[in-house]
């Protein structure tokens, strides 16, 4: 047996003045009170004492207090409660603090404590309340913690890095009325008997790597408030079961395996809040018995497999305030009933099958922060009405059919954040309004008909080119000058051919040129020993006379490339089809090009080049990319040169890109091939670039948060700026988390910054994706180092947690 000694101190005045001896910081001086010749029951702040002049607790929070835990607060006989949470204390809880047999309440949450969890506070016999929470604790969750527990009411151990299973003897905790184990590396099963506690009304494992069948478990706890099992990998049939509870609130079984239809809910309950069932496998068509949650706030059933229309009488949720059920098989129309829904801040539907138009009524919803109906089938026009929407933040409405003008309305939308009407067939003139747009950080009208001069609107013109492209009769900057006159080009006998014309005769030159392809390469075959070769091929379309005629040169760098003009006649079409668009970035838009056999290209159809004048110092720069051969660099296999335009050929690479994988999205140009070996695409297209100057920096690397300080001040680009970019990218891979995230439709969250938060909270857990839990935490650390070092944004005492 261990005996535990203490140096007694005189009084209690003297025990609390070594714990400020301890103090190695204390930047909000919440201590100055704490004196010699003070009284502790008085003066001492965030000390208070019983009536018998006894310290009974001590509560320091959020005053940043670093240093360790002294063992001298042992010796205090009749404290209940020490809250300490929201500082920097380091190291672990003191093993002399199991002497202190009077303690209720302990919390030392978001502190930097690290090692293992401390077993010897389950012989506390009065313990009531523990919070562990947001530190650095490792190891297993000790069976020794729910040793004496009777009396408990809530555990917390959340957000911190502990494996293991969670213990069964938490089943022994018969007062137990809350748990939170989130953000973990947690395995197994929840513990059998979990829910015979009955009085458990709050439940929180989230974001663990938990498994198995938990629907007949859960179903037992009837006195159940909060569940949330999220990112987890539990599996079974839908567990909607609980909200037939009478007094569940939040449910969140997201990110799971769930599957099966959504059974019909008779009794839902009347305090039901919150559901989201997002990211599982369930189908089936959505219940209209989910009207009888009548106090529904969230519904997010988004990225399932869900079919059938929408039911109408979800409008008769009057308290919504967020719905999300994007990225199913929901067909039919936007029910006008969601008008009704007057509170309504968030309506999601991207990704559907939704036909008709977007109801006017809609635009009643005049609180709306967030309207994405993207990836649909609507038709019809904007509503004239949208202005009512004055707090709109999110307006996507991209890859549909609507026609019609854009709204010069759309100008009053002062807290526009993000607008995207491309992939539409919106006509007219880019209204003068849109200049009114000052906070807008997205903005995307390519693919349409639009037409006339971009207007000199710097908040728009700034995100160059890909922002408008693909709008046949649209000039000026940033796409190609206007007339000298001012005037769009016309039909008369000066006019200047359209895109899809120009393309059009790009393609018969490249048919022209597979005749010559098939013969040079049969003389090159015969001639040359090299393993390379280049063909060059100069090409006139057929039967022309007009002065406009486009003159091309064709150049390949590989002999794989079909030889038949049949095949790049049927090649060359993909340059017409937008649904053989893969991609876009600063260079150009990208195409997949599939030929007879199954093999694929990829053509990037530049939008600029950037600090290249002419045709030789382009063909120079290409030609000198197409020798460098990397087992990670995708491959240049030619380019095409006209005066009107230039392609890149290169090869294909599927399984999408880093971002694709890490998040379902499509945007860095980091691809990987069939064996998921990581491959980087536009090496060495520095040159090709847009020049860097007041409007082109925004669109720079798509998003915010890759752009080096350097390059954003001094608007050079330089090796830095490539490291820079890098250590984000690292801490994209460690984390798994996007560059940038708007949890809510008024937040934004910059991973770094993130990351340099929790950090500062002492708390690693949620730094990791949970998918890397085969990996060892100091391998990830160093990894997470690297990134935070090249990025340059973290301060030393950011890796408090991971010395």
């Amino acid at each position: 047996m261990r005996i535990l000694t203490v140096s007694l101190a005189t009084t209690e005045k003297e025990i609390l003045l070594q714990f400020r001896g301890n103090i190695t910081d204390d930047p909000y001086n919440s201590l100055n009170s704490w004196v010699p010749n003070g009284n502790p029951c008085v003066n001492f702040s965030g000390v208070f004492c019983n009536p018998k002049g006894f310290v009974d607790k001590i509560v320091l929070w959020n005053t940043n207090l670093s240093g360790q835990l002294p063992a001298a607060l042992s010796s205090l006989s009749s404290i209940r409660v020490l809250t300490l949470f929201g500082n920097r204390f380091s190291g672990n809880i003191p093993q002399e603090y199991s002497l202190l047999q009077t303690l209720w309440k302990i919390n030392v949450s978001s502190n930097a404590l690290f090692g293992s969890i401390p077993g010897f506070i389950g012989d506390l016999p009065n313990i009531r309340f523990l919070d562990f929470s947001n530190n650095c604790y490792s190891g297993e969750i000790p069976f020794a913690l729910f040793k004496n527990c009777y009396k408990t009411k809530y555990v917390s151990v959340s957000h911190n890095s502990l494996s293991g299973s969670i213990p069964g003897t938490i089943v022994k905790c018969s007062k137990l009325e809350g748990f939170d184990f989130s953000f973990n590396n947690l395995i197994g099963e929840l513990p059998s008997g979990i829910c015979d506690i009955s009085v458990l009304k709050y439940a929180s494992v989230g974001s663990n790597a938990l498994s198995g069948n938990v629907v007949q478990e859960m179903s037992k706890c009837q006195s159940l408030s909060h569940l949330d099992l999220s990112r987890n990998s539990f599996t079974g049939l839908a567990p909607f079961g609980v909200i037939e509870f009478k007094n569940i609130t939040y449910f969140n079984v997201s990110h799971n395996r769930f599957f099966g239809e959504i059974p019909s809910i008779g009794t839902c309950s009347k305090t039901m809040q919150f559901i989201d069932a997002s990211w599982n496998s369930l189908d089936g068509e959505i219940p209209t018995s989910i009207s009888n949650c009548k106090s529904l706030k969230v519904l997010d059933l988004g990225f399932n497999r869900l079919n059938g229309t929408i039911p109408v009488n979800i409008a008769d949720l009057g308290k919504l305030l967020a719905i999300s059920l994007a990225n199913n098989s929901l067909n039919g129309t936007i029910p006008t009933g969601f008008g009704s829904i007057e509170l309504l801040q968030v309506l999601d539907l991207h990704n559907l099958n939704l036909a008709g138009g977007i109801p006017a009524y809609v635009s009643n919803c005049r609180f709306l922060r967030h309207l994405d109906v993207s990836r649909n089938a609507l038709e019809g026009h904007i509503p004239d009405t949208i202005y009512n929407m004055t707090y709109l933040e999110i307006l996507d409405l991209h890859g549909n059919q609507l026609n019609g003008s854009i709204l010069s309305s759309l100008g009053n939308l002062s807290k526009l954040q993000f607008l995207d009407l491309s992939l539409n067939l919106f006509s007219g003139l880019i209204p003068s309004s849109l200049a009114h747009l000052n906070m807008i950080t997205h903005f995307n009208l390519s693919y349409n008909n639009l037409s006339g001069i971009i207007l000199t609107i710097q908040t728009i013109q700034s995100f160059g080119p890909s922002a408008f492209s693909s709008n046949p009769g649209l000039c000026g900057f940033p796409l190609t000058s206007c007339s000298v006159s001012g005037r769009l080009p016309t039909s008369s006998r000066t006019r200047v051919l359209s895109t899809s014309a120009i393309v059009a005769i790009v393609a018969a030159a490249v048919i022209l040129t597979g005749v010559c392809v098939v013969t040079i390469l049969n003389i090159w075959a015969r001639r040359s020993k090299k393993e390379e070769a280049t063909m060059v091929v100069e090409s006139t379309p057929p039967g022309s006379s007009n002065s406009n005629i486009i003159i091309g040169k064709l150049v390949l760098f590989s002999k794989i490339l079909p030889s038949k003009y049949e095949d790049w006649e049927a090649g060359s079409k993909a340059l017409l089809d937008k649904d053989s668009l893969v991609g876009g970035g600063s260079v150009g838009t990208v195409y997949k090009t599939s030929f007879e056999g199954g093999m694929s290209i990829a053509v990037k159809k530049l939008e600029t080049l950037g600090r290249i004048r002419n045709q030789d110092e382009f063909e120079q720069e290409i030609g000198r990319l197409g020798n460098i051969k990397h087992p990670n660099l995708v491959a240049f296999q030619g380019y095409y040169w006209s005066s009107s335009i230039q392609l890149i050929l290169s090869e294909f690479i599927p399984n999408g890109n880093l971002y694709d994988n890490l998040h379902g999205l499509n945007y860095p140009d980091t691809s990987t091939d069939e064996e998921y070996k990581a491959k980087l695409s536009d090496y060495g297209l520095g040159k090709l670039l847009p020049i860097l100057d007041n409007y082109g920096l925004t669109k720079f690397h798509n998003a915010v948060g890759y752009v080096a300080p350097e390059l954003a001040q001094s608007l050079r680009v330089s090796k830095k700026c490539d490291v820079f970019s890098f250590g984000v990218i690292l801490l994209e891979l460690v984390t798994g988390r996007k560059l940038v995230e708007s949890p809510t439709a008024n937040e934004v969250v910059i991973l770094c910054e993130y990351v340099r938060g929790l950090l500062e909270r002492g708390s690693t857990s949620d730094c990791f994706d949970r998918r890397l839990q085969g990996f060892a935490d100091n391998e990830l650390i160093q990894v997470m180092k690297l990134g935070l070092i090249v990025h340059r944004r973290f301060l030393q005492e950011d890796l408090a947690c991971l010395k």
